[in-house]
């Protein structure tokens, strides 16, 4: 659903889990600590159906039912914005905008991309 692209080299995936720790690590927060384990767990999710499994999966026990469900969460709720942005910017493929995505290759214009994107979070809820 989220159509996100195989990464290269394959250490990219070890990079990124690194990053989401240091993140993890600095948050302050309940929510923003909730925010950046979601985080850990779909980098790893990610890395091991890519391919390149960086560790093993935490599994879905009652401890991360909250990761996961904020997770599900965070992640749909991006997913539905750039969706309906590209939609409201009348992309010509909006259907294929599925995450976090640069506007030109789906011929948007940036700058009214960034104008809807605006518009649309005084009213989308959007996770940290």
């Amino acid at each position: 659903m989220l159509g996100l692209q195989l990464q290269s080299p394959p250490s990219w995936y070890r990079d990124r889990l690194r990053e989401e720790f240091v993140e993890r690590r600095m948050a302050s927060t309940r929510l923003q600590k909730l925010s950046e384990t979601s985080d850990v767990f779909f980098a790893i999710i990610r890395a091991h159906y890519d391919g390149f499994p960086v560790r093993n999966i935490p599994p879905l026990a009652s401890r991360h039912i909250l990761v996961y469900a904020y997770m599900l969460g965070k992640y749909t709720l991006r997913w539905g914005f750039y969706r309906t942005a590209a939609i409201l910017c009348r992309a010509p493929n909006c259907h294929s905008v599925s995450f976090i995505v640069v506007a030109l290759r789906h011929q948007i214009d940036p700058e009214e991309f960034k104008q809807v994107g605006r518009k649309l979070r005084r009213v989308w809820p959007l996770l940290p």
